[in-house]
């Protein structure tokens, strides 16, 4: 069976910055799926028949013709190794590949982490306890999420277009979904770091539409918080 017409069913929170890396992957890419919306806020990731599917209770969550797989790396390696893809998303090159896996795991405790905890800081904790941010709270978070974007331009990104080389990656798609995060509370973390910002346009122009589409809902947010 070809690939493209295999039964694809997705189960994701347009709020969750994963879920975005793995949608702006499917849309690009003209991979036919089924959106599931989990929708965290709800509580639905708990509720008995997702916690059968995943007893991990996350999202993002794929069903390809009954196969079940969890955690977004492993998806994204997936889809990109199974379905017909350009190879540069995740190539057969081995040390190409390497510094993508290099990446994705340093990404899970430092991206991921520093930039989320701005969010739930300035977002997700006034919400839930009607509080304003506690700001020494949100400093010492800012500080942290400074240091790995100082990591990301001296490390990763140097003087190439993308973080892993001349192509964007998966790499690339992770990291963008995290970072655009703070935009919920109207921050911009990328604004005052012209490498860093430079590098999100050449993501937004290869991803095309798709890249706004999916942040639809976190641009909502963002509008928000203007006001």
């Amino acid at each position: 069976m070809d690939a493209r017409t295999r039964a694809l069913e997705v189960y994701v929170d347009l709020m969750s910055q994963p879920c975005r890396a793995l949608l702006l992957f499917l849309r690009h890419n003209h991979i036919p799926h089924t959106v599931k919306n989990v929708l965290l806020h709800r509580g639905e990731q708990k509720t008995p028949e997702f916690t059968k599917l995943n007893p991990m209770q996350k999202v993002p969550v794929i069903v390809d013709n009954g196969f079940v797989l969890t955690e977004s790396d492993a998806i994204l390696k997936y889809l990109a190794t199974t379905y017909k893809v350009p190879h540069h998303w995740y190539p057969q090159d081995p040390k190409i590949r390497a510094r993508i896996n290099e990446y994705m795991s340093w990404h899970q405790t430092n991206t991921r982490p520093h930039a989320a905890r701005v969010f739930i800081l300035e977002v997700l904790m006034p919400r839930m306890t009607g509080n304003p941010p506690d700001a020494k709270k949100v400093e010492r978070a800012l500080a942290d999420l400074s240091e790995t974007l100082d990591k990301l331009e001296s490390v990763f990104l140097k003087q190439q277009p993308f973080l892993c080389g001349d192509e964007i990656t998966l790499a690339d798609l992770l990291a963008i979904c995290e970072l655009m995060q703070p935009l919920g509370s109207g921050r911009d973390v990328l604004k005052d770091r012209p490498k860093l910002d430079a590098w999100r346009e050449r993501i937004k122009s290869a991803m095309k539409d798709t890249f706004d589409e999916v942040h639809v809902y976190l641009y909502r947010l963002r509008d928000k918080a203007r006001l």
